[in-house]
């Protein structure tokens, strides 16, 4: 082979990944400098050392280890206790984090799926609500606030170009941050060696949503974020647009407790449910998945005849930017999580094969495994109405028509107790399609303090 570096062959052959260079002298040139810059760029010990543990069997602690957790309800927060929260967005002391990896494909949008048009009048997309309500934050409080976007390999392009031509959605350009969720490539389930989707091209997925924080650190984001005077990290995903961003009661609940870690919690609708649910494993703060909590568990009723373990979680999370330091760096850096999937790849003879069963490991992160590395953390209920309307099927439940309901049902709310009148369907559905601009208004007291009294909407209608 012709023009490979030899420090490069001698750590693929150290780590029996020679095969990686199969092919490389019919390579065009600018193939093999990519190629070389993506093996540089792994840690092969790393990938070693994992698929030494493949076999390793991972549960959760015995019963006696798992208890309901404790959940704070906003209105018992003190109002010193919200002020904090003020005081420190005055400060300039919070940044926003939007997960914004995935694609619409279950929607049937093969685009970023923050580009999908969610708002019930306007079309609006995910990303300029979101995008929006940073902004009237920022108009609120008078300081900037850093917003920082995880995008992935196959949407960063599209996603940057898009916040472009929309001019950032009124944001200053330099206040807006993209950073790439890392990728970890997949290993042949029998061998451990790394799979090839095409000549050069190593088959990679991206590392998990735990991935978001080790790309935050890696970027240099964190570091910038500390040298700025930023305390606080408000971490939420892009698909759910009712998300209370950056809300003062539960920023201001978390400093006053000295929180290095604090959820949002939403009660599950039924024992079943398919979202994670916040627990107390072995005293601290923790997510057990839906598919891996116990169906006793799942099923058991509290004194009050309610479920013990309701505590459902929107994936919404406030991060003490000190404790996001420690969680993704060194020996306290988030772990690793192998899943056997089915990858298509090339073969020993360098031919394309299509998997009739698992043949490979994928190896992600998740950021719930950072809750338990928490010393100080704290659980904030909040509602289904108000805050959890995620965005993830074609049809039925988590539809775009399902969203844009909510949505709509939220603005109803919010003109009711500003003393409109507006129908309701035999279902207690906002009977017109309602959307409020967050620069207009962020809150139901907003549109109280903006709208005149009185009025009656029985048309769709935009602020």
């Amino acid at each position: 082979m012709q023009h490979v570096p030899a420090d490069l062959v001698r750590r693929l052959e150290t780590h029996n990944q020679e095969h990686l260079l199969r092919g490389w002298d019919d390579l065009a040139v600018p193939q093999r400098v990519a190629l070389t810059q993506q093996l540089a760029g792994l840690d092969l010990a790393l990938i070693e050392r994992l698929y030494a543990r493949r076999d390793e069997v991972e549960s959760l602690p015995p019963a006696s280890d798992i208890r309901p957790i404790p959940v704070v309800e906003p209105q018992s927060v003190s109002a010193d206790d919200v002020r904090l929260g003020h005081e420190s967005l005055l400060r300039g002391e919070v940044a926003v984090l939007l997960v914004a990896g995935g694609q619409g494909t279950r929607l049937g949008f093969d685009r970023p799926k923050g580009m999908y048009p969610i708002g019930p009048v306007t079309q609006r997309s995910l990303f300029a609500i979101h995008a929006h309500k940073v902004l009237a934050l920022r108009r609120r409080y008078g300081r900037a606030i850093p917003f920082l976007i995880m995008t992935s390999p196959i949407t960063d392009i599209d996603t940057r170009e898009y916040f472009a031509a929309n001019d950032c959605f009124g944001l200053p350009h330099d206040e807006v941050h993209f950073f790439c969720q890392g990728t970890m490539p997949a290993v042949d389930i029998d061998t451990g060696r790394i799979l090839l989707e095409a000549p050069g091209v190593l088959f990679a997925s991206p590392n998990g949503h735990g991935g978001t924080l080790t790309a935050l650190a890696d970027s240099g984001l964190l570091d910038d974020l500390r040298s700025r005077g930023i305390c606080t990290v408000f971490y939420l995903q892009v698909d759910n647009p009712l998300v209370r961003i950056a809300d003062p009661v539960f920023l201001g609940a978390h400093i006053a407790a000295r929180s290095e870690a604090s959820s949002r919690s939403i009660d599950k609708a039924f024992p079943k449910e398919k979202m994670g649910v916040l627990a107390l494993l072995r005293g601290r703060c923790g997510i057990i998945e839906y598919s891996d909590l116990p169906d006793d568990l799942a099923h058991a009723l509290d004194a009050d005849g309610r479920l013990s373990y309701s505590a459902g979680s929107p994936a919404v999370h406030l991060f003490d930017v000190d404790f996001l330091t420690r969680v993704t760096r060194g020996e306290t850096r988030l772990p690793f999580h192998v899943a056997r999937k089915k990858v298509p790849c090339l073969n020993d003879a360098g031919e394309f094969v299509q998997p009739t069963c698992e043949n490979a490991l994928k190896f992600e992160m998740f950021v719930f495994d950072a809750l338990p590395m928490a010393d100080r953390w704290l659980t904030m209920r909040t509602t289904r109405e108000e805050e959890f309307a995620p965005l993830k099927n074609a049809t039925g439940a988590d539809s775009p028509e399902s969203v844009r309901q909510s949505l709509s049902n939220l603005y109803h709310r919010w003109l009711v107790q500003a003393g409109a009148t507006v129908p309701m369907d035999d279902a207690g559905n906002a009977a017109v399609a309602l959307e409020v601009a967050p620069t207009f208004a962020l809150d139901g007291d907003e549109m109280q303090a903006r709208l005149m009294a009185g009025q009656t909407i029985d048309a769709p209608r935009v602020w």
